[in-house]
């Protein structure tokens, strides 16, 4: 069976009804942003705990000043890199879920009578 050729407004036309109908969902592209998004936010979260840090230090002035930030920088990285983590987890697994709506939809798609030849 051949496929059906498609002219550049039957393409756009399919893209616009799609959208419209929810046959083709933007989840994929909308999960990329939300995850930079907070990948960013994480970023200044990490900013923020090195200026902690370092104004800690500089209050002190002294070598015990330096000794107790030297724990909050650490900790804070520690920190910032499990929640990295926990971002990419949660975002996969959002990922997952709408794959598995895609899989399921397919295979409806594929077992109604009027689709099997």
């Amino acid at each position: 069976m051949r496929a059906p050729i498609t002219t550049k407004s039957t393409t756009l036309k399919s893209l616009i009804w799609d959208m419209l109908t929810f046959e083709k969902l933007l989840t994929r592209e909308v999960v990329h942003l939300i995850y930079w998004a907070g990948l960013g936010l994480l970023a200044l979260l990490a900013f923020a705990i090195v200026g902690g840090a370092v104004g800690l230090a500089m209050r002190d002035g002294t070598l015990a000043g330096l000794l107790i930030a030297l724990p909050v920088l650490v900790g804070g990285f520690l920190v910032v890199g499990a929640l990295i983590l926990l971002w990419r987890a949660a975002c996969e697994f959002y990922l997952a879920i709408f794959r598995i709506s895609d899989d399921l939809h397919a295979m409806r798609e594929a077992s109604t009578p009027a689709n099997r030849d």
